[in-house]
C-alpha cells in the first residue's frame, strides 16, 4: 500500500524515513530486548534519547546557552496559560497580537490572570491581514508582548519579527518552528505544540529565557512552574517518551536533510509553487490573505463555486491526496506543506488542482 500525501494541519504527516526507523525500533531498542516507551524515563536508555533530541534541537535551531529547552505535556493551549502564572505579577497587564483563531485562542487562557490587553487585532479584517506594527498600542510596563507567528487556520504569518522594545517577546511557534533560521535571541519565550513540525502530537517545546525564570509569577502548583521543570529536565513527572522520542528521530532527520537553511529553501519553493497555482487560476481558486503575509505552512483557499467541494475532496482523495478540508471556522480547502511534505506533494497537488480546473471551470 502506498502512503498519500497528507496535508493534514496537525496531527501532520511525518517524514517516512522517521516512521520506518521507529517501526524498526518498536519491538526492540538498540538491542536492549525492549521498545524504547517500555523502558524507565530514568533509565539510562531513555536518558540518552532525552539528551540527545534537546542537543539536536539546539543546533537546529542555534539556541544560545542563556535559554532552557523544555519537552513538556499539555500542548501549545496549556502553555499559553503558563505564561502568565509564571510570568506575570497578578494583575499585571500583558499584550496580545492578534492575527487569528489561535491568537484569539492564547488570549482566552489568560483572562483570569492577567490585565489581557490587545494591542492589535487582525479580526476586522477577517485575519486576511496582520496589523502593521506602527498601529500598536503595546502597554507600558506590560509582563510581556505575545503573537502567533503562524496561524494555521487563516494562513497569516509573519515574515519579519516585530520589534518591541526592552518587553520580552513570547511566541507561539507551533506551525513554523523549525522551518527557516530564526534569531531565537530576539524572544524571551517560543513555544510550540509538536505535531506539525516536530514530530507526533503529546509533547510540547518550550524555550525560555532563563533570566526570565527569576520572576515570582503568580501562586501556583509545582507541576506548574516552569522553574521546577527546567530543575527537573522536564521529568517532573512522567514525561510522553514515545513522543520525545519520535521528536528527537525529526531532529535527526532534519540535521541529515541539511538543517533549518535547506527546509526554508524547500518551504519557500513549496509555497510559491501552490500560491502562483491559486493565483493563476483565473478565480476558480482564491486565497484571500495580504501576500505579504501569506504563509507558507498552511495555504487556505477556496473554490469559485462552493457546490464543488466536495468532488474537489473525493476527487483529491481518489488521487492520493488527503486532509485537504478547511477548518469549520473558515470552510473552504487547506493544505497544510509542513516540513515533512515532500515537494513531490506539492507537486501532485498543483498538477490535480489545475487538472480539476480544466474539467470543472
Amino acid at each position: 500500500m502506498s502512503r498519500a500525501f497528507n496535508f493534514s494541519a496537525g496531527p501532520a504527516t511525518l517524514p517516512q524515513a522517521v516512521l520506518e526507523q521507529a517501526q524498526a525500533e518498536m519491538l526492540d531498542w538498540h538491542g536492549v530486548g525492549a521498545s524504547i516507551v517500555e523502558l524507565s524515563h530514568r533509565g539510562p536508555e531513555f536518558m540518552q534519547v532525552a539528551a540527545e533530541a534537546e542537543a539536536d534541537l539546539r543546533t537546529l535551531m542555534s539556541i544560545p546557552d542563556d535559554y532552557a529547552v523544555l519537552f513538556l505535556q499539555g500542548g501549545a493551549t496549556m502553555q499559553q496559560a503558563l505564561l502568565a502564572l509564571n510570568f506575570a505579577e497578578p494583575g499585571q497587564a500583558a499584550d496580545y497580537v492578534v492575527t487569528g483563531h489561535w491568537g484569539k485562542t492564547a488570549l482566552k487562557q489568560v483572562n483570569h490572570y492577567v490585565q489581557a490587553h490587545v494591542a492589535a487585532s487582525g479580526e476586522a479584517g477577517g485575519f486576511r491581514d496582520i496589523p502593521p506594527r506602527a498601529d500598536w498600542t503595546l502597554t507600558p510596563g506590560a509582563a510581556y508582548v505575545h503573537v502567533t507567528a503562524n496561524e494555521t487556520i487563516h494562513g497569516v504569518e509573519f515574515r519579519e519579527l516585530p520589534d518591541v522594545g526592552d518587553v520580552p517577546l513570547f511566541a507561539d511557534f507551533s506551525s513554523s518552528i523549525v522551518s527557516e533560521p530564526l534569531d531565537v535571541s530576539r524572544f524571551g519565550v517560543i513555544y510550540a505544540g509538536a505535531q506539525k513540525n516536530l514530530g507526533p502530537v503529546g509533547v510540547s517545546v518550550v524555550i525560555v529565557r532563563r533570566d526570565l525564570l527569576e520572576r515570582a509569577g503568580q501562586p501556583r502548583a509545582d507541576i506548574l512552574d516552569y522553574r521546577s521543570h527546567v530543575k527537573g529536565e522536564s521529568m517532573l513527572n512522567t514525561p510522553p517518551t514515545w513522543n520525545w522520542y519520535l521528536a528527537g528521530l525529526v531532529f535527526k532527520w532534519m540535521l541529515a536533510e541539511g538543517g533549518v537553511e535547506e527546509f526554508a529553501a524547500r518551504n519557500a519553493r513549496k509555497s510559491a509553487l501552490l500560491y502562483r497555482t491559486i493565483d493563476g487560476s483565473d478565480g476558480f481558486y482564491r486565497n484571500e490573505v495580504a501576500p505579504a503575509v501569506r504563509s507558507r505552512m498552511n495555504v487556505p483557499f477556496f473554490l469559485r463555486d462552493e457546490a464543488l467541494d466536495k468532488p474537489f475532496l473525493a476527487e483529491a482523495k481518489d488521487a492520493g491526496l488527503i486532509s485537504l478540508k478547511g477548518h469549520r471556522a473558515l470552510g473552504g480547502m487547506r493544505a497544510s506543506i509542513y516540513n515533512a511534505m515532500p515537494e513531490a506533494g506539492v507537486e501532485a497537488l498543483a498538477a490535480f488542482m489545475r487538472d480539476f480546473q480544466q474539467r470543472h471551470g
